[in-house]
């Protein structure tokens, strides 16, 4: 009987479980020391890796170029249904998770870590938080690794972030029901500049907010469609005058559709 060839593995299905009991190690993705580390205090672990483990992210996870480690807060609550949250006090909508059990999780999530937080950033995702942008998804990318704590229901109570100093930070001016879909796109934008990901380092170089403008347009075959050509200084081959249009553009682009960035910059 012939053999059934072996289907092409595909990342888009790379899981990652939260489990106390090892699994076999040929089950395990390829883990190399020293590798980039993200680990995620979530009531949801099976939301990761969701998008992350798709494409190049999802490819470099499998390779080992970085490390995913979800930690399930639900085990560190309180009686027979794992109580995590509590209703706010002085009154209000809505719960709050607790301090004293995301202590404990953030006592897990710890383990291993260098104490310098340059080194290894703690951040809880929060719409009150400092903007996340460009400048931090490189800072993140330089340190060893990350905790990041995702937020449910009202928040988290304050004491606990007081006392593990913990940074907020941002995906936007808006509202989401929770911290992880903030989580992988703030992981996306750092791991991808974890070297090795791209593949072309001069990639990120020429990317939106690379140096405080937004990118130039982009163009591929067909040279004319739907009537459009490709500008003419692109097809010319002359790259200081392709370099000189793209930066132009890029200025453009920024004065008219990011003026904040703009003044940034002239200041």
């Amino acid at each position: 009987m012939a053999e059934t060839p072996e289907k092409p593995k595909s990342h888009g299905r790379l899981k990652v479980q939260v489990t106390a009991v090892p699994r076999d190690l040929m089950e395990e993705p390829r883990h190399i020391k020293g590798a980039w580390v993200a680990r995620i205090v979530t009531l949801f672990p099976e939301a990761f890796p969701g998008t992350l483990g798709l494409s190049l992210t999802g490819k470099a996870l499998d390779q080992g170029l970085w490390r995913l480690e979800p930690i399930d807060l639900r085990p560190f609550g309180e009686g027979k249904h794992r109580t995590v949250d509590d209703t706010p006090a002085g009154g209000g909508a809505g719960m709050v998770l607790r301090a004293d059990i995301v202590h404990r999780a953030l006592r897990q999530a710890a383990i291993g870590t260098p104490a310098d937080r340059a080194r290894w950033p703690i951040v809880y995702l929060s719409p009150r938080g400092k903007p996340f942008d460009q400048a931090r998804a490189r800072d993140w990318a330089a340190a060893d690794g990350i905790t990041l704590l995702c937020g449910r229901f009202e928040g988290v109570d304050q004491r606990v972030l007081d006392h593990w100093g913990i940074e907020e930070v941002s995906l936007g001016d808006f509202v989401l029901t929770g911290g992880e879909i903030a989580a992988q796109a703030m992981l996306d934008a750092t791991v991808r500049l974890l070297p090795n990901v791209l593949g072309n380092a001069a990639s990120t170089e020429e990317e939106s907010f690379s140096d405080g403008l937004l990118e130039h347009p982009q163009f591929t075959r067909p040279t004319l469609w739907e009537g459009r050509e490709i500008p003419a200084v692109l097809m010319s081959g002359h790259h200081g005058q392709i370099a000189k249009w793209r930066r132009a553009e890029s200025e453009r682009l920024t004065a008219e559709r990011r003026p904040d960035l703009w003044e940034k910059r002239k200041g």
